[in-house]
């Protein structure tokens, strides 16, 4: 359940890099793929505006450009200091966008398995933008041009899957699980399909899928569950 009120934020958030540095590499994956997923969602969201577009796509362009960096190095102050900019980018983000599925779904998977929320999110961001491409392929594909993939001579529908490859490859590469079986088996959890109709149900009532820029129905969610095993 995701619970919304002014009593639960904060007047004042402080980011502070030093104290990342003690971060292990596999929770700096996950949670600078949860910032991705913040700024991608906002992008696509129903709601975006010029505002939220312009933090969105600065916490892009800065994490595809910075996380690696900042997982091969924690002690990398640099890369910490602009991983700090990109999440509190795509805090602002979301905030005033709201998000989608991925957040929808992510959070039935942390609250009935206690997995990882970033790392949930990472796994369920190329599915969950792949069901909602017609809905979004230009912005999509101005993403594939933000992160610089070769993608000036290809049609919108090309460039949008290559944002979507780019995605994968990126979590890939910072040790990322490719799917949430493998993810479970590492933490001693076991995803099961079993499970799927429950989790369904509940991603259908979250609120982050208010803002998801196409509707999907049940067997569209169970199905993009079925993908990320």
């Amino acid at each position: 359940m995701a619970i919304v009120d002014w009593r639960c934020t904060p007047t004042v958030a402080i980011n502070d890099p030093v104290l990342m540095v003690g971060m292990p590499p596999r929770l700096t994956a996950a949670t600078g793929m949860d910032a991705l997923t913040h700024a991608v969602e906002a992008y696509v969201s129903t709601i975006a505006t010029p505002l939220t577009d312009s933090a969105a796509k600065e916490a892009v362009e800065i994490i595809f450009k910075w996380l690696p960096k900042a997982v091969a190095n924690g002690a990398d102050m640099e890369a910490r200091d602009m991983m700090c900019y990109a999440e509190y980018l795509a805090g602002m983000a979301f905030n005033n966008a709201s998000l989608g599925h991925v957040h929808a779904m992510a959070h039935q998977l942390g609250g009935f398995y206690n997995l990882p929320h970033g790392e949930c999110n990472a796994i369920l961001l190329p599915h969950v933008e792949k069901f909602n491409l017609i809905a979004c392929i230009d912005r999509l594909a101005d993403l594939a041009k933000l992160i610089g993939e070769p993608v000036a001579n290809v049609s919108e529908r090309e460039a949008a899957d290559v944002f979507l490859a780019a995605i994968r490859r990126l979590s890939a590469d910072i040790g990322i699980p490719s799917g949430l079986v493998e993810m479970g088996k590492f933490y001693g959890k076991d995803v099961k399909a079993a499970d799927i109709p429950t989790m369904v149900g509940n991603a259908q009532k979250d609120a982050c899928g208010l803002t998801n820029p196409r509707r999907p129905t049940d067997a569209d969610v169970a199905a993009i569950y079925t993908a990320a095993l």
